[in-house]
């Protein structure tokens, strides 16, 4: 018996201790923004245009991950395209400079999960 509730424990504290991670990765638009502005050197004016963005791509991911019922493999898919407007939306906000910079970033970021490093510390 005592075994069972220290199992049950530790499944407990492993779960939260993953929704917590999780949690800790998914930036709100307005910490995406202004990661952006730091980042990038972006102006006021593109950071506005870059939170609204991806304020409006947070209420989509919602709808999508809701609709999707826990199906990752449809979630991603219907994500994707979401993703490539993002992109678009954002090469327009962004000169091109920035917006190389922003690409090679990002690459950089999916490299390390490929390799299993995830996000680097966050740079406060």
């Amino acid at each position: 018996m005592m075994k069972k509730i220290l199992m049950m424990c530790c499944f407990v504290l492993g779960i939260s201790a993953v929704s917590f991670a999780q949690g800790r990765m998914q930036q709100t638009p307005e910490e995406r923004s202004k990661q952006m502005q730091t980042e990038f050197k972006l102006t006021d004016d593109q950071t506005a245009k870059v939170l609204a963005l991806y304020t409006a791509q947070a209420k989509t991911r919602d709808s999508i991950r809701t609709a999707s019922n826990g199906d990752r493999q449809a979630m991603m898919q219907a994500m994707r395209p979401m993703m490539e407007a993002t992109n678009t939306k954002l090469k327009a906000i962004l000169t091109p400079e920035q917006y190389a910079a922003y690409e090679k970033a990002n690459a950089e970021r999916m490299q390390r999960m490929r390799q299993g490093g995830g996000a680097p510390p966050s740079q406060k």
